[in-house]
């Protein structure tokens, strides 16, 4: 099972992987998810009725910063330094969806950095709203679409 899982030693314990042998290549991840509320709190998020401020622009920023902390958050991912880091917000009757994307020149994906992103922009709009609606549900967290490296490109059905 070691040879399947690239973060397990001969031993089965936990490893970073070694990539220090990889090409340094283009690589982009993008992840999309939602969280689903009461319509009233999306009229409290369009009309910038939130007592916490403006939602949508606090919840950017978050994603923009998880992801350059991926490293901290995850035991076993790279540091890495991402070159682009975007977080589109689309309010939607009952829902914010979300979508992150990661870019980077190096030799390991981006795809956690980018899932990463996504939760706490998520995360960040239920904070900001909870104290109007304790209801909310996040979900549909996914990668999207992934770029670069040894397997290539892959996007989801």
């Amino acid at each position: 099972m070691a040879d399947q899982l690239t973060h397990l030693d001969d031993t089965g314990q936990a490893k970073m992987v070694d990539v220090s042998a990889k090409q340094i290549t283009d690589r982009v991840a993008r992840v999309g998810g939602e969280i689903r509320m009461q319509p009233a709190t999306v009229e409290a998020i369009n009309n910038n009725q939130v007592a916490k401020g403006n939602v949508l622009t606090t919840a950017r920023i978050a994603g923009i910063q998880a992801a350059k902390r991926t490293a901290e958050l995850i035991p076993l991912c790279h540091p890495l330094n991402p070159t682009s880091i975007e977080i589109d917000l689309v309010v939607l009757e009952d829902r914010v969806r979300v979508e992150a994307q990661v870019r980077l020149a190096d030799r390991t994906g981006v795809e956690m950095e980018a899932l990463t992103a996504a939760s706490v922009a998520l995360l960040t709009i239920y904070d900001m709203c909870k104290g109007i609606d304790r209801g909310m549900v996040i979900g549909e967290l996914r990668l999207l679409e992934k770029d670069g490296g040894r397997s290539g490109r892959w996007v989801a059905d």
